[in-house]
């Protein structure tokens, strides 16, 4: 059953907005009449970096709000459900790009580079904001040309920009694991946690995981608690109530649907999960958070 094929929640696919090229720099202004789709809750299948220069926008992403004022960075991974309101007086210039852009050019540079985006939003100062502005003007200059060589020197003007994102969200990332050096645990940490995104709704156990990546289930749950605080099952069920919780606010489907979309036994055992992970039963869940954030 495709839940995704009944849900309102609108889906931007890159490739669409761009011609099939992996990335896209844009400018927005608040009194453009385009930024009112973006007003409606909608998903991207690739990650986003929004630098508002100017002005103010409220943000809504997966049930966290945030009012965000100049100068700051948000950054956002793909598949979070999310609103941007932007007052008429909000400047930004935003920047999409696919996974598969980017990641081979960051291995062996950032231990954890799609940890950075669980920064959310960051606040920053004025020589921060120059410093993102300067790379961010280099990319667009680059994107609008037609010169030989153009992605590649996109990508990696791209590769420094989430670099130094990375540094200036160092106060607020977890351990700064993003800035460790490479190993093996790392690789792994981070091979396991792009696994989890994409096989969450099919593979809910640890052992899972592990044949994929070829080790001892235990070995998995070790590296992965100690490098994210947090052991691999913690891991795979987060996401599975994440998105639990995404479809019971957004969509407008039966508790049944979505146990049978997450590959529950039945809607009791997901009943059961749901509310030993959140306190909450799933139809009190929806109509709570419906209350709260209507």
């Amino acid at each position: 059953m495709e839940v995704a094929s009944k849900s309102p929640i609108p889906v931007y696919r890159l490739e669409d907005c761009a011609d099939g090229f992996p990335f896209l720099i844009t400018r927005m202004k608040g009194c453009e009449p385009m930024v009112k789709d973006f007003a409606i809750p909608h998903r991207h299948t690739g990650y986003s970096i929004d630098i508002v220069v100017k002005g103010s926008i409220h943000q809504s992403v997966d049930f966290r709000q945030h009012e965000v004022q100049a100068p700051a960075v948000m950054l956002m991974e793909p598949d979070q459900v999310h609103l941007h309101e932007m007052a008429d007086d909000c400047e930004m210039i935003s920047i999409y790009f696919t996974d598969q852009f980017l990641v081979s050019e960051l291995q062996g540079v950032v231990s954890c580079w799609r940890c950075i985006f669980n920064s959310g939003v960051i606040p920053l100062n004025n020589d921060q904001l120059d410093e993102l502005l300067s790379y961010a003007l280099l990319i667009e200059r680059e994107y609008e040309s037609n010169r030989i060589r153009r992605e590649e020197i996109i990508r990696n003007l791209l590769n420094a920009f989430i670099i130094a994102c990375g540094r200036i969200s160092e106060p607020v990332t977890r351990d700064n694991i993003w800035l460790r050096v490479e190993s093996s645990q790392y690789n792994m940490a981070r091979q396991f946690k792009v696994l989890v995104d994409q096989h969450y709704h099919e593979k809910s156990q640890v052992s899972d995981y592990a044949e994929m990546l070829y080790v001892t289930p235990g070995h998995l749950n070790d590296t992965v608690k100690a490098l994210m605080g947090r052991n691999a099952k913690f891991v795979i069920d987060e996401k599975r109530i994440l998105e639990a919780k995404r479809l019971l606010y957004w969509g407008e489907h039966s508790v049944k649907q979505i146990a049978s979309h997450l590959n529950f036994e039945d809607d009791a055992y997901f009943n059961r999960f749901f509310k030993k992970h959140t306190g909450q039963t799933p139809a009190v869940f929806q109509r709570e958070s419906r209350e709260k954030y209507n």
